[in-house]
C-alpha cells in the first residue's frame, strides 16, 4: 500500500469510478441529488451530495446528505477503504414522535432498505434522534414541529456505491411516510408504517 493521501493514478481512477456509481444510481421517482462541497479533512478522497425526496404533490418530504470517503490505505475503524456517512431528517406526526419505540423502528427502516438493495456493507453504526420544536410569540409557522433525524455510517465493500445511495433515498422516503415505489396512496394516514409502532 502507498502512503496516506496517495494520489496515484490507480487510486484516483478507483475513486472516480465510485463517484460515477453515485451519479448513475437508480433512484426512486421524486429523488433529487445535488453535489455539495466535500469535507476534505475526513479522508484523502471525499465526495458529498444532498438528497431530497419529494411527495407525490412535489413538496419536499425528507432531505439529507451522503458523503463518500475513501482512504486507499484503509482505516482500522472502518475495516475497509470506502466509508459512507449519511444524515437525514423529516417531519413526523406528533403521535409518532411520542412513541418510545420509534428510534428502534426507524433504525430498522435503514437496515431493511440496505438489505432490500442487497448492499454489501459492514461496521454499521449511528443514532436516531427525535426532536420537538415549539414556536411562541410572533414567529411564523406551525406551533409545533416534530422531526426524526438519522446519523449513520458504514463501510462499503468496494467502489460499487450506487446502491448505497439508492438505499438511503428509500430510507428517507420510508421515514417521511411515502408509499413504496410503485404503490399509490389511496387514503389519508398519519404514516403508512405506523403499524410498526404498535
Amino acid at each position: 500500500m502507498g502512503s496516506a493521501g496517495s494520489t496515484t493514478k490507480a487510486t484516483s481512477a478507483a475513486f472516480r469510478r465510485a463517484v460515477a456509481e453515485l451519479s448513475h444510481a437508480l433512484l426512486r421517482p421524486g429523488t433529487d441529488v445535488v453535489e455539495l462541497p466535500s469535507p476534505t479533512q475526513l479522508a484523502p478522497y471525499t465526495y458529498a451530495v444532498a438528497v431530497t425526496v419529494a411527495a407525490p404533490d412535489d413538496e419536499e418530504a425528507a432531505s439529507g446528505r451522503l458523503v463518500l470517503l475513501h482512504d486507499p490505505d484503509g482505516v482500522d475503524a472502518w475495516d475497509g477503504t470506502y466509508r459512507i456517512v449519511v444524515f437525514g431528517s423529516c417531519e413526523i406526526d406528533t403521535s409518532m414522535a411520542s412513541d418510545a419505540l420509534l428510534p428502534e423502528v426507524a433504525w430498522s427502516w435503514l437496515t431493511e432498505r440496505l438489505a432490500a438493495h442487497r448492499v454489501d456493507y459492514r461496521a454499521l453504526g449511528g443514532t436516531v434522534t427525535i426532536t420537538s420544536s415549539c414556536r411562541f410569540g410572533d414567529i411564523a409557522g406551525p406551533p409545533r414541529i416534530d422531526e426524526l433525524e438519522l446519523r449513520a455510517s458504514w463501510t462499503a465493500a468496494g467502489p460499487h456505491v450506487g446502491v448505497h445511495l439508492a438505499a438511503f433515498a428509500d430510507f428517507l422516503a420510508t421515514a417521511a411516510g411515502l408509499p413504496p415505489e410503485g404503490v399509490t396512496a389511496i387514503r389519508e394516514h398519519p404514516h403508512p408504517f405506523a403499524g410498526h409502532l404498535s
